[in-house]
């Protein structure tokens, strides 16, 4: 089984993380403040997660979150402010700008996917999310 693994720092106004696939360093991420799992308002639960493949027109190509308790349409999309662009989604950036803040996403998540898209096609991966 081969996993993505978060591993997040949360602030009272929002919640940074590192992406690592093998080790090695992917991305950063910034999401919502933990607000115990509250929708829209929260990021998800530290877990274990299946992503899969996805396409919206208003996302274009990205990738869901699957099996998030009492959650549904997790995606991993661009934002560069989550207080503002993220109701309980996760945001690849290029780089940390203060908590829940990045800059760089549209490159990041663009990136991520460039690697991430075929390997779903052939295998199952799991995001593992956990705190420092």
């Amino acid at each position: 089984m081969q996993h993505l693994h978060l591993i997040r720092r949360y602030h009272p106004k929002g919640t940074n993380g590192t992406l690592y696939y093998n080790g090695v360093l992917q991305c950063h991420t910034i999401e919502l403040p933990w607000l115990h799992n509250q929708k829209q308002i929260s990021c998800i639960p530290e877990g274990e997660y299946l992503l899969k493949k996805r396409y919206s027109a208003k996302f274009g190509d990205h990738i869901v979150v699957v099996g998030v308790p009492n959650r549904s349409l997790i995606l991993i999309h661009p934002a560069n402010d989550a207080s503002k662009e993220l109701k309980g989604c996760i945001a690849p950036v290029t780089t940390l700008t203060g908590p829940g803040k990045g800059s760089g996403s549209r490159k990041a998540c663009k990136a991520l996917l460039q690697w991430l898209y075929p390997m779903l096609e052939t295998q199952a991966l799991y995001l593992k999310i956990s705190s420092q």
